[in-house]
């Protein structure tokens, strides 16, 4: 599906990503795990072509996307939910969403379905976004991508400084969709367990470089805890 081959990428003259290779499968998740810093937001960023690599390329069904900018990207049925729970603080919950589904013929029905996923939402489309908690800002922002059904789902930590029976419901969510089939998803990721129950592949990340690789599941976490101690 996306295949990352010797990427080396960064800002200005600081490069973050020295010779990273790794590969999302079809219809599966391959979870990047590191410590903060370790060049994990930096990689999403490439794949979505915020950020243009140095020198590698960046494959999307065998076609190479390197240079091709983040709306082409897009219409080539990538998605991508940055870190922090982003979303447009004055526009009301479903003013967010409308903002992506106006522009979709299928617009109307894609919303419906993002709002099956996260039922809590339809209590709250008339509250604008910013008084939300952080995890209802998350689950809104990982429903906006899903109306644009995507194929592939780049998610940037997710989990991240939420409250914990939001983020159960948010895991729940995201394997329950890697199950389904049809959609493949690059997950970054500081919770161990959830990364690899999620995960077909995982990768460590480590100062911008691949460490460890190997098969996810939970069998896996011993492994990837030392990798991640070292």
């Amino acid at each position: 599906m996306l295949r990352f081959e010797d990427i080396h990428c960064g800002y200005g003259r600081s490069v973050v990503l020295h010779g990273v290779s790794l590969t999302v499968p079809s219809d599966g998740v391959a979870a990047v795990l590191g410590h903060n810093g370790a060049g994990k937001s930096t990689l999403l960023r490439a794949a979505v072509g915020l950020l243009k690599p140095r020198s590698g390329a960046i494959l999307l069904d065998g076609e190479d996307i390197t240079r091709l900018a983040p709306h082409d990207r897009v219409a080539r049925g990538m998605a991508y939910v940055p870190q922090g729970q982003q979303s447009f603080p004055h526009l009301t919950a479903l003013e967010n969403l409308q903002l992506v589904a106006d522009g979709r013929k299928d617009g109307r029905e894609a919303t419906a379905e993002a709002l099956d996923l996260f039922p809590a939402l339809k209590e709250l489309l008339g509250r604008r976004a910013g008084l939300l908690s952080g995890g209802q800002r998350q689950q809104l922002a990982l429903a906006r991508a899903l109306i644009t059904r995507p194929r592939l789902l780049l998610l940037d930590e997710p989990t991240e400084g939420i409250q914990p029976s939001v983020v159960a419901e948010i895991e729940q969510t995201i394997l329950a969709l890697a199950a389904r089939g049809g959609l493949s998803v690059l997950l970054v990721e500081q919770h161990v367990g959830f990364a690899l129950r999620a995960a077909q592949q995982y990768y460590v990340l480590e100062a911008g470089r691949v460490t460890s690789t190997g098969d996810g599941g939970t069998d896996a976490e011993p492994t990837v805890r030392q990798a991640l101690t070292v």
